[in-house]
């Protein structure tokens, strides 16, 4: 362990944490269709973004140590073994996690959120909003015997908190049913919205679900990224969240919270690791097997574990603790302003808010063009300004139906606007950036919306497999 502590600690010493912080890719040059080269301006932090350079320098100065996790007696297995569990330290110590809380690796916040829902006890009744994501939109509806109740958008932070509040009081109100009793419930509530980066009211809606008896899970994708997670002071019960969105490589995610429906459920995938004792039972022909399960983070981790995916998310969040919140969230506000400040000068523009434009958010920010079609504009800032920014429906089709005031639908062909000037948009265009997003990449793209708008695309683009991409003849 002590090689790759000192590896580790090279590549940190390395590392300048001064905003914004060093990413892979920040010196990417992409092709232009007008011609020439320009440094890729990665906007699309909400999708995924960038690993940082101290993430990636750990994950390769572990890599010559790589051995078997939780099987090995070799010192290359117990060496990656202590870096998988340090790592889970780590990540509960980023969460402000209460000592009997567990950290359970996963594939991503989706995997943590399926996981969550599959531990249901049965009767659970769970509560979700439907402007969430659908991560935590539809994994409840997968699992038999548990109900979901739809909570309808709320247009105001204190709106939503009424909103749960009157939802809780009738699920209250209902009583156990007739010979039986009434199950438990779950809350589940994103941190920053992925359309809008808003960011919700959590501390009073787990007021409100705790002094209801229910239980509530923070989905915070978009907000552990940007902003501290606290699991012992925001009192949630659990908080699922995906690397990938924190600065590190694909592949690993997090759900951390309370132990006891982790420990009282079947185990989220059968197999080694998970069991601590099994044994074949065959009487005339007929087999059974008898399983003793665990009861800590490993009942819910059977196989072999992405060493490298935890790793990198504690690598991630040390990093994020070690550069300072405060400074962080100072500098991403500034960006924000700014952005918000070069759309407001397109009157074309329309930015989409359901709190309002007041609303605190992180740097989330979905907006439409007037007569654009929103894939032709992303697909003219990509290929003639060298900027990456996502457009449509964000998988939360639900909340950008609400915001736009109508059916999502196609975006039709990419050639052309998708509506006259005055007429509504079906999709929308988000920008996203943070921690590792230069000041230059914001000011191009002002400077490209500004000049899309104003003097048009100087190239003719066409559909291809559903996407609007440069035509080359």
């Amino acid at each position: 362990m002590s090689a790759i502590t000192a590896a580790s600690a090279t590549a940190a010493s390395a590392t300048d944490t001064r905003s914004p912080l060093p990413v892979l890719g920040r010196d990417v040059l992409v092709p232009l269709v007008t011609g020439g080269e320009v440094t890729y301006a990665a906007l699309d932090y909400a999708a995924s973004a960038p690993a940082l350079q101290r993430v990636w320098d750990d994950v390769a100065a572990y890599a010559p140590y790589y051995g078997s996790v939780h099987r090995g007696a070799g010192y290359l297995s117990q060496l990656s073994t202590d870096l998988f569990e340090n790592s889970r330290k780590d990540v509960a110590a980023f969460l402000g996690c209460r000592p009997d809380d567990q950290v359970v690796f996963t594939r991503s916040t989706t995997d943590s959120l399926n996981l969550l829902a599959a531990v249901l006890p049965h009767g659970t009744r769970v509560f979700v909003f439907e402007t969430e994501h659908h991560a935590s939109l539809l994994p409840w509806q997968q699992r038999e015997g548990v109900e979901v109740g739809f909570l309808s958008a709320p247009r105001s932070p204190r709106e939503a908190v009424e909103t749960l509040d009157r939802a809780l009081s009738a699920w209250r109100a209902e009583g156990p049913a007739e010979g039986g009793s009434a199950g438990p419930a779950l809350v589940c509530v994103t941190g920053a919205s992925n359309v809008t980066g808003e960011l919700w009211p959590v501390r009073e809606l787990t007021e409100v679900a705790h002094a209801h008896g229910a239980r509530i899970v923070l989905d915070a994708a978009q907000l552990a990224p940007h902003h501290p997670v606290d699991i012992a002071a925001s009192d949630v019960d659990w908080v699922a969240f995906s690397g990938h969105k924190l600065y590190a490589p694909f592949g690993a995610g997090v759900l951390a919270g309370r132990a006891d429906w982790l420990r009282e459920a079947r185990p989220y995938l059968a197999g080694g690791g998970a069991s601590r004792k099994v044994a074949v039972r065959v009487r005339e022909g007929v087999g059974g097997v008898d399983v003793e399960w665990h009861t800590t983070e490993a009942r819910h981790e059977a196989g072999s574990p992405n060493v490298i995916g935890a790793y990198a998310i504690a690598s991630a969040c040390k990093a994020l603790t070690e550069a300072g919140f405060e400074g962080l969230v100072a500098r991403e506000r500034e960006l924000i302003a700014r952005v918000r400040e070069g759309l407001t000068e397109v009157p074309e523009v329309r930015v989409l808010s359901l709190f309002g434009e007041d609303a605190p958010r992180v740097g989330v920010i979905s907006f439409v063009v007037e007569g654009w079609n929103s894939s032709h504009f992303a697909a003219a800032l990509s290929a003639e300004y060298g900027i990456g920014v996502r457009d449509g429906l964000f998988c939360a089709h639900p909340l950008v139906r609400t915001l736009l005031g109508g059916e999502p639908g196609d975006q039709g062909e990419c050639g052309a606007p998708e509506a006259a000037p005055g007429e509504r948009s079906l999709n929308a265009i988000r920008v996203s950036f943070g921690a590792g997003t230069p000041d230059e990449h914001v000011e191009r793209f002002i400077g490209a919306v500004k000049e899309l708008v104003r003097d048009g695309a100087k190239w003719t683009y066409r559909t291809e497999d559903g996407r609007c991409v440069p035509d080359r003849g």
